[in-house]
């Protein structure tokens, strides 16, 4: 497998699990740093690297009304200070090709929306800017279908590529984790990424919003964790159920350090 790196960040290849996590949309500067901080703490304490994630614009929202950050002019400024106090890599979401290289200049990793993750144009202008990409599988693609979109990527020359299963769709209102995906998706030569928190969301579940399980974020994570994933996706808050945005589905910073250390033994017993 290849190896992706960030800053000094080895992802894959047998390295070390990866925390990718924080909240799922910027709030506030205040909010970001401290999230963000005591990810940070709780995840070094542990040996576990660190990226942090959160969004500048959720432009996917299904209400008009629904919360959306910043915008990319603040919430890069913000992310650019976190990099800066905090000292971890920034990883957000673009939603179209005009946001691309001014969201490149402070971004480490741009994410590829599951919603947009066929989206040709956007996929490979984000490839070209040379940053490491993260490809959100979409949640009516099959495992074998993101091949196609790293080809996509390569065709640039970019071969920094993170693949990350958010779960696929299971009727109305409802997803499921199929874990077979991991080791398909691996396959590809890439390393994967299980995003826990968006696979126990329920889509629409609320009427104009999105519900979520958050009961199942731990079990699903050390699933993932045993099956053999690269890294963790968690999107966490320190009052979930006041977060502006996946407030159902997002873990509570409290919850963090327990589900880290049962990951971290679970890691440590598959390599003995």
């Amino acid at each position: 497998m290849r190896q992706v790196k960030i800053k000094n960040i080895n992802i894959g290849d047998k390295n070390p699990l990866v925390l990718i996590a924080g909240p799922c949309v910027i709030e506030s500067k205040n909010l970001c740093l401290q999230t963000g901080k005591k990810i940070r703490d709780i995840a070094g304490s542990l040996g576990i690297p660190y990226i942090f994630k959160a969004s500048f614009d959720k432009a996917n929202r299904l209400s008009l009304e629904s919360f959306r950050g910043p915008g990319i002019k603040a919430g890069l400024e913000i992310l650019a200070e976190v990099k800066e106090k905090l000292k971890v890599p920034v990883l957000s979401d673009i939603h179209c090709q005009k946001e691309i290289a001014e969201a490149a200049k402070v971004l480490d990793i741009i994410q590829i929306p599951a919603f947009l993750c066929r989206q040709t144009d956007i996929v490979v202008a984000a490839a070209k800017t040379g940053r490491v990409v993260n490809i959100k599988k979409g949640q009516f693609l099959a495992p074998a279908d993101i091949l196609p979109i790293i080809k996509k990527i390569e065709s640039t020359g970019n071969k920094s590529i993170l693949i990350t299963e958010r779960g696929f769709c299971f009727g109305y209102n409802n997803l499921v984790s199929d874990l077979r995906s991991l080791e398909i998706m691996r396959a590809f030569g890439y390393p994967v990424i299980y995003d826990a928190t968006h696979s126990v969301q329920l889509p629409g579940g609320r009427g104009s919003s999105s519900g979520g399980q958050r009961e199942f974020i731990a079990g699903l994570s050390r699933a993932a964790a045993a099956f053999g994933c690269d890294g963790l996706f968690l999107e966490v808050h320190l009052q979930p159920e006041k977060a502006l945005c996946d407030g159902p589905n997002m873990l509570g910073i409290k919850e963090l350090g327990q589900l880290l250390r049962q990951v971290k033994n679970i890691e440590a017993a598959l390599k003995r």
